[in-house]
């Protein structure tokens, strides 16, 4: 890869090639993630109708009363059990993860393990 690409554009690339695998069907939604500098988020997602089925981040309201800071372990960790409630309520127990371009390790890493200790199957 030339030089000169930011590390946004490099994990742009990585998360085309991730996507040309990964697709969300009704049975089996995919749970994508994605990380910023201060917050992460999670959505479960059928690609056949296009739609978000269910969504957590750092920024609901459920998190945010827990004075929690959104860019640590511990906030990916929160955010995947609350995704895993969520999809559970709604009836979805097995997905396909998406990680966004982003490496399994550090934040991402936590939200899948949280969200599979709550019962999804992936």
């Amino acid at each position: 890869m030339p030089k000169n690409q930011s590390r946004q554009e490099i994990r742009q690339r990585k998360h085309i090639r991730v996507r040309k695998k990964v697709f969300g069907t009704p049975d089996r939604p995919r749970l994508c993630v994605y990380r910023s500098l201060s917050h992460i988020y999670a959505q479960v997602i059928d690609d056949m109708q296009g739609r978000t089925m269910v969504a957590a981040s750092t920024l609901a309201p459920e998190f945010r009363a827990g004075d929690g800071i959104g860019k640590n372990l511990e906030a990916a960790r929160s955010v995947g059990k609350l995704i895993a409630e969520r999809a559970l309520a709604q009836g979805i127990t097995r997905v396909v993860f998406d990680r966004g371009g982003n490496l399994y390790h550090g934040r991402v890493a936590a939200l899948a393990e949280a969200a599979r200790e709550q019962g999804l199957d992936f």
